[in-house]
């Protein structure tokens, strides 16, 4: 291997570790912050969450706002992958097997992905506080919305960016509901059966909008 092809290709791992480490840290970040709210995210909280040296996320990410901004970012990422594995999981699109595919995803949301939730409703509220977060918030808000609405295309609304837009805020309603709202703590676990039942009528009202 020559002398250039070796850089470049240690030029390459250095990236790669780097954004596996950047990743890390948001992880842990929003593990903290669901457990311990947003006063409990700090730099040293975070390195610890991780298993990392002190003063690994403070070289990441500098300040409190841009951990924040790497959250956000985080959270429309394995969003996103979410969709796609459940997307990928139940074969040829349709209403019934979009229902189906909504339900999984809603289903693994409110059990081993709950946590991930109940931080993207806290660190959303303090983005309505800090200007400076909202670009960060949009641009994770944006990427759920765009996946939204080519699943709705594919379905045949004949709307399907305003439909998303209300497909987006029901499942955000209904998360925020079971997880968070005044009835969480006594409701049963999430049953897939009932949440196909609920993801149906959803898709069946966004697609006649």
């Amino acid at each position: 291997m020559s002398i250039p092809d070796r850089q470049d290709r240690e030029d390459r791992e250095d990236r790669e570790d780097r954004q596996d480490r950047r990743s890390l840290i948001a992880d842990a970040a929003i593990s903290t912050v669901a457990t311990a709210g947003l006063r409990g995210l700090t730099h040293r909280a975070v390195d610890s969450a991780a298993g990392l040296p002190a003063g690994s996320t403070s070289y990441y990410f500098r300040t409190r706002s841009a951990l924040i901004s790497a959250c956000y970012l985080r959270l429309a990422e394995l969003s996103v992958a979410d969709v796609d594995h459940w997307e990928a999981g139940h074969g040829r699109l349709d209403l019934e097997s979009a229902a189906a595919a909504l339900a999984a995803l809603l289903h693994h949301w409110l059990t081993a992905a709950r946590d991930r939730q109940l931080a993207r409703f806290e660190l959303t509220l303090e983005a309505t506080r800090r200007p400076e977060l909202r670009a960060d918030l949009r641009t994770a808000g944006l990427a759920a919305r765009s996946r939204a609405t080519t699943l709705l295309a594919a379905l045949g609304a004949p709307h399907p960016a305003p439909a998303a837009e209300l497909l987006v805020a029901w499942t955000d309603g209904l998360l925020y509901d079971r997880l968070a709202g005044a009835l969480a703590e006594a409701r049963p676990l999430p049953d897939v059966t009932e949440l196909a039942t609920v993801a149906r009528q959803m898709l069946n009202a966004a697609l006649s909008t």
